[in-house]
């Protein structure tokens, strides 16, 4: 099957820009496969997925990216190329919890998209032996408030040698600060309530106190106000009177895997724009 190429643009609004766009890959032989558009009319902001087929397309992969910014420079905004035949490299961030990893380890196994899981970091040792069944390299970094400096400058240099594309935070149980998120800001997190409620540590525990009869889990991009980025997806589950704290976390961790892997498989497909602390996600 011949490869795709993905564009993707945030601009501001103005007339003609989808004509603009898809009259170029009609122009040069190109066959559209996909094609997703939205405005924001507060933010006065258009944005938009376009695929096509290379198969027959007159301009070649070299040669496409001056041609897009030809195209895309009356636009302003930023604009994307990607190749579908182009693997993704993911790097996953782990403590001790195990249900996101498992997850993402499945699914990654079954390969229906192109990407791999390269890497795996953790502060703890006790997921090694799984990670390692996988055939993936794990690797230890212990931190703490002392050491936290050089050891996210560490990981910067690990994602650097792997060639990572995304980082995964699944279940990583730290706070990422100024100088990983400035040098990695292509990092996913899924926190353990419906956000913007119950913000920071033992939400479930905070849930259960406010007699709450939903629960939720939400997966963001990671920036230094905690909990706080562009969110990509979130699901809620309903709860009762008669669940304890233990049931709230038995059923949020379900949520929880549910919500990161379609959060990163949204990512991985390219269809997710972030433009301020918003996402548009064309599903």
């Amino acid at each position: 099957m011949s490869p795709n190429a993905i564009f993707l643009l945030v601009c501001p609004d103005a007339q003609g820009i989808v004509s603009t766009v898809t009259n170029f890959v009609h122009q040069h032989n190109g066959n559209l496969v996909d094609g997703d558009f939205h405005t924001d009319h507060e933010e006065k902001l258009f944005l938009a997925r376009v695929e096509w087929s290379l198969a027959n397309f007159q301009v070649s992969r070299e040669e496409l990216p001056r041609a897009l910014e030809s195209l895309c420079a009356p636009f302003g905004g930023r604009w994307e190329l990607h190749f579908s035949d182009v693997p993704q490299r993911i790097a996953l961030f782990v403590s001790k919890q195990d249900h996101c990893l498992l997850d993402l380890l499945a699914r990654t196994h079954i390969r229906d998209i192109n990407s791999e899981i390269a890497l795996v970091i953790s502060n703890h040792e006790t997921l090694r032996p799984t990670v390692e069944s996988y055939g993936i390299p794990f690797v230890y970094t212990p931190i703490s408030k002392e050491t936290k400096q050089a050891v996210e400058t560490q990981h910067l240099d690990l994602l650097k040698e792997y060639r990572i594309d995304v980082a995964i935070l699944a279940k990583y149980m730290q706070i990422l600060s100024a100088t990983f998120l400035d040098g990695f800001p292509n990092t996913i997190n899924i926190h353990h309530s419906f956000l913007p409620a119950f913000i920071g540590a033992k939400p479930y525990h905070q849930a259960h106190k406010r007699g709450v009869k939903i629960i939720g889990a939400t997966a963001h991009f990671a920036t230094l106000e905690l909990d706080a980025g562009p969110i990509i997806e979130q699901e809620v589950v309903r709860v009762s009177h008669r669940d304890s704290v233990e049931d709230l976390v038995r059923k949020g961790k379900d949520v929880e895997r549910t919500v990161l892997s379609r959060a990163v498989r949204a990512h991985l497909l390219r269809r997710v724009l972030t433009y301020g602390n918003k996402t548009v996600v064309f599903a």
